[in-house]
């Protein structure tokens, strides 16, 4: 008896759990769940409305039989239940879930059997009173609320047998005794196909379970290490993004170790591939082994590992598992009769301190380990932002830039500048955008230091002007282009070349190219910086002094250079608002060039009043944000081709 009650259980466990219980694996279990209750989530609300739609159809039919005020009644009941259901489905969260837990399949399995009672009492109330035709209506409202139920609940084979069983054992019941030979053959064949159906629906979950345990496995393996069935790189960002995330909102801290092992290709030249193989997988158990079972270990590639850390307010708990680790790797490994000694270092980096980003934070715990690796005596470091890693960041920033001038990652934006009193646009500057790759766009100010130490800024500063001139030789002939020329551009003899070249190239006329350059480039007073100067008045190529009023001498530079232009420098156009003194110097540079002649364009317009300040001032021209954004090459044309004024970009 006790045996036969254990069977019972065991068989109702099973039949309760199908298809989940058939996996074994608790997470592939919830993300079944998650995908049989989605799919009832899919349907819900229609075969809720199929249900309150149904049962007043039930009232009409009823309207002028005895039994209507319990058809009433009835309907109140289902009308009441799925608006309940309707409710609470609307209360739960929108968005799919990815697990679900099995006390929402026992839900849902309760829900189904309420409801699927609910429409049994059907044909027991209403089946023996009605006439034929109200037979007919009752025996195709339960044939129809079978196959929708079925369909909805499909996924989930018991919740789908809770909510017909009742129908179809009451429907059977009923119509069997109605005495009728035929009736009692329809009674039959209902249990027959329903039992069909039933089957058909233990198929399709069970089809169910296979696809969502088969899509968990191919995720598994895409982020699985196929030699050491470790996560792999892919696995361990993402496992990074995670913590980041949990650091947010808990402040969790977390530290990663990055490794790699000594003397591993001694072992692979030596001894083989198949060797250095095994030996992976022996260190791979040994780190497994070294950390705790909250601590993530990855292979990332070759002999390299790396280790999320987690819950770690100081270096103290990283430091302690990296000695750990360093100790467990000391000891000989054994391969095939062979022992072999190889060890690591580690290097270690501390989220948020030493980097914000997955990449930033590995890559640091890497130039940590680079340090342990080159430190005599040293096996474990610690990641420090001194002046040899500033270094070491330069030397990369440089290889990139010379990466982004052979891939073509520069870009330019013009942004206009306006006559402000007659609201048109006079010229655009060209602006040099970097699109990193990782990074993104990066402004002049992320890397512009760089290129000038190096000899990039010539190559650069070539394409920047045969490009700003290609673009400007398109736009209106009275639009002129002006271009930034640095110190180094400056004192270079191909600076002149070069512009004549992007003239040649580009047959813009010299006039509609203006160079701007900045006081610090001519302080010096070089031959070769005045030469270049004199070789471009002489050839027609406009010369703007921007960022003026910054320097300790401004004046020497206007009556040394007589410009064209001078470019009042943004800061003292932002601090308009709240500086008189800022006030003061636009009135006086706005009075000193009109007394000499010379075009004066305010910089930084941000805000109406800034505007109406300089607009008051009789400033000549001006540029920023407010009046007229920065635009690609390819936008800059239509924008000039159209008659653009200030309102309209202001606007």
């Amino acid at each position: 008896m006790h045996l036969a009650s254990q069977t019972l259980r065991r068989l109702i466990s099973q039949t309760l759990g199908y298809p989940n219980n058939s996996v074994g694996d608790e997470a592939v279990e919830g993300r079944i769940r998650a995908e049989q209750i989605n799919n009832i989530k899919r349907y819900l609300t229609w075969v809720l409305l199929a249900n309150i739609c149904n049962a007043l159809v039930l009232v009409a039919a009823f309207r002028s039989s005895p039994l209507w005020h319990f058809s009433v009644a009835w309907a109140s009941a289902v009308v009441f239940v799925c608006l309940y259901f309707g409710l609470r489905q609307r209360q739960a969260a929108s968005a799919r879930p990815t697990y679900v837990s099995l006390q929402a399949i026992h839900r849902a399995i309760r829900n189904s059997l309420l409801l699927g009672s609910l429409w049994a009492t059907l044909p027991l109330i209403f089946f023996a009173d009605a006439s034929a035709g109200g037979q007919v209506i009752i025996a195709c409202l339960c044939a129809g609320m079978l196959g929708g139920g079925a369909f909805v609940l499909a996924s989930i084979p018991v919740a789908a047998i809770a909510f017909t069983a009742p129908i179809v054992v009451s429907s059977a019941v009923t119509i069997g005794h109605s005495g009728d030979t035929a009736y009692f053959l329809v009674a039959v064949l209902m249990v027959s196909y329903i039992s069909v159906l039933w089957r058909g629906i233990y198929v399709y979950a069970s089809q169910v379970g296979k696809r969502i345990a088969s899509q968990v496995d191919a995720e598994r393996n895409v982020r699985r290490d196929e030699l050491t069935g470790l996560p792999n790189r892919l696995a361990f960002f993402e496992a990074l993004q995670t913590a980041f995330s949990r650091f947010a909102h808990t402040g969790e801290h977390f530290a990663v170790l990055y490794l790699d092992l000594n003397d591993f290709k001694i072992v692979n030249d030596r001894f083989g591939h198949m060797a250095g193989d095994k030996l992976l997988v022996e260190v791979g158990r040994r780190l497994k082994d070294s950390t705790r079972e909250v601590d993530l270990v990855a292979r990332l590639g070759g002999d390299e590992f790396a280790i999320a850390v987690v819950d770690t307010q100081d270096s103290a708990i990283p430091t302690t598992s990296a000695a750990r680790i360093v100790s467990s790797l000391d000891r000989p490994f054994l391969i095939d009769d062979r022992e072999f000694n190889i060890g690591a270092c580690v290097g270690i980096a501390l989220a948020p301190t030493d980097g914000d980003t997955p990449e930033r934070l590995l890559k640091n715990a890497d130039e940590a380990l680079y340090d342990a690796k080159h430190r005599p005596g040293v096996v474990i470091q610690l990641f420090d932002a001194g002046p040899r890693d500033a270094a070491r960041r330069r030397r990369k920033l440089e290889r990139d830039l010379i990466i982004a001038l052979h891939r073509t990652e520069f870009f330019l934006v013009f942004q206009p500048i306006f006559n402000l009193k007659t609201k048109t646009v006079e010229g655009c500057e060209a602006l040099l955008r970097w699109r990193h790759p990782t990074l993104g766009v990066q402004l002049p100010k992320e890397f512009m230091r760089t290129m000038e130490e190096t000899s990039l800024i010539t190559k650069v500063g070539q394409w920047v002007l045969v490009e700003a001139c290609k673009a400007a030789v398109t736009w209106p002939r009275h639009i002129r282009v002006a271009v930034n020329v640095s110190a180094v551009q400056l004192q270079n003899a191909q600076l002149l070349s070069a512009i004549v070249n992007a003239l040649s190239v580009s047959t813009l006329p010299a006039r509609r190219l203006e160079i701007e350059i900045t006081e610090t480039a001519v302080i010096d007073d070089s031959e070769q910086v005045l030469a270049n100067l004199n070789a471009l008045r002489e050839l027609g190529v406009r010369i703007a002094l921007d960022d003026f009023g910054t320097g300790y001498s401004s004046l020497t530079c206007v009556r040394k250079l007589a410009p064209n232009s001078i470019k009042i420098d943004g800061t003292f156009v932002r601090e308009l608002g709240a500086d008189d003194r800022s006030r003061s110097i636009i009135r006086s540079l706005i009075f000193l060039s009109r007394d000499l002649g010379i075009n004066v364009v305010a910089e930084g317009i941000e805000t109406a009043e800034q505007l109406e300040f300089l607009q008051l001032n009789e400033c000549n021209e001006g540029q920023g944000h407010f009046i007229g954004m920065p635009r690609l090459a390819s936008e800059i044309g239509l924008y000039l081709s159209n008659p653009s004024t200030l309102e309209t970009s202001a606007a």
